[in-house]
């Protein structure tokens, strides 16, 4: 029986615009979702990390409005790409990471994913599936589809390819053409990424027409800045509002973000019409306290991930620790003059941790917090900041970290 899709021509133009970075194919993607075609809609990521962040859900979140138009959504996991690991904008080597830790890694995706997109209505896949099983000549073969100088066209390949401090190895190169074939693998017809992962989605074209299938366009959306307003969500650098987070820390997190980000938060991470962002958007121009959007904007995020009833307590606690009064009084404010610091080095600096060794100890013991949120990682980098935090040890000791 052939799936019913939507046609209605206001709701197409809504996943096609609203928080789009690029469309490569619009008018062809836009003929075909108006013509009631049934699409395969791909979404890959690789478990290289067992926890999603408020970024992760960006390219999700469009994918589930692909979704909820009737398209096929596909989930690929990458199980065998994420052991290379995707070297899009950096300037060194990415760690490589064994098969173990992506089966650890992997084992909540599937559970988190379905916080956004109808996982029973989603095909998923493993890209081990056809990686794994495949001969070394096999591979070769594959490689051999694609020019040295089609992958070289990226950036960060280009700048790494005479840094002798971070060389650029073969291993890498293959990353884009194995991310490529698995657009062939599942047929897809549209590709979702990053704003960042363009070459990368073109390499799936590439492959398609070499195995004789139609293109896949392609739909890029925006990196979601994290809590610092300054660079793209992620736990290596501190800013990141995990997915899992309890009510209370998500709902803190959020009010640490910058003024300037409000109306993108608002726009790529909620539920909220376009009409209601643009009035929020509109107050903000004519003098809203911020503070009071950025708690509009918490209270709808827990409310997506943890429900009504969560959001109201997240906001009853929130306002009672800093709006009421309870929390004690910060003791000292801390400016970096180093262009990069991480959270131990803030600790000793600030006084919150007599060594580096104890700063380390504090954090592995669930001692400090951030924002609002409890630090697990000792190699986090706090700075550079575009609005203020609080750092917390223990229950009394306060620092505000300032931009």
């Amino acid at each position: 029986m052939k799936k019913l899709v939507n046609i209605d021509p206001e709701a197409i133009e809504e996943v096609l615009a609203r928080g789009v970075d690029t469309v490569i194919g619009l008018d062809h993607l836009r003929e075909r979702m108006l013509a009631g075609e049934c699409l395969r809609i791909k979404f890959g990521i690789d478990p290289t990390s067992p926890h999603m962040h408020l970024g992760h859900t960006v390219p999700l979140r469009k994918l589930r409005q692909f979704q909820d138009l009737g398209h096929q959504a596909v989930l690929i996991i990458g199980d065998a790409t994420a052991m290379i690991g995707d070297p899009t904008g950096r300037s060194e080597e990415r760690k490589k990471i064994t098969k173990e830790e992506v089966g650890e890694n992997q084992k909540t995706y599937i559970e988190q994913a379905s916080k956004i997109i109808d996982i029973d209505a989603t095909e998923i896949h493993h890209n081990g599936e056809w990686f794994i099983p495949m001969t070394g000549q096999e591979f070769l073969g594959l490689t051999s589809l694609v020019t040295f100088q089609q992958v070289m066209q990226r950036d960060d390949f280009k700048k790494r390819i005479d840094d002798p401090e971070h060389p650029l190895s073969v291993l890498e190169i293959t990353y884009p053409i194995m991310q490529g074939y698995d657009s062939v693998m599942v047929k897809s017809d549209v590709e979702i990424g990053g704003a960042d992962q363009l070459l990368n989605l073109h390499m799936g074209r590439r492959l398609q027409r070499r195995f004789d299938q139609h293109e896949q366009d392609l739909l890029t959306v925006p990196l979601l800045e994290g809590t610092d307003g300054v660079r793209k969500m992620s736990k290596s650098f501190g800013n990141a509002i995990p997915l899992e987070s309890a009510p209370e820390d998500m709902f803190g997190l959020v009010m640490t973000i910058s003024d300037d980000m409000i109306v993108r938060y608002f726009t790529l991470l909620t539920d909220c019409s376009m009409e209601e962002v643009q009035s929020e958007e509109h107050a903000l121009q004519e003098g809203k306290n911020p503070r009071d959007s950025k708690a509009n904007l918490a209270w709808n995020l827990v409310r997506m991930y943890h429900g009504i009833d969560a959001a109201n307590d997240a906001r009853g606690s929130f306002d009672s620790r800093f709006r009421d009064g309870d929390m004690p009084e910060i003791i000292s404010e801390f400016r970096s003059v180093s262009s990069s610091m991480s959270i131990v080095d803030v600790m000793v600096a600030t006084q919150a941790a007599s060594s580096k060794g104890e700063a380390r100890r504090l954090i592995e013991q669930g001692g400090v917090k951030l924002a609002g949120s409890v630090i697990i990682d000792p190699d986090v980098v706090v700075y550079p900041r575009k609005e203020e935090a609080i750092l917390q040890k223990g229950k009394r000791f306060f620092i505000k970290l300032l931009p």
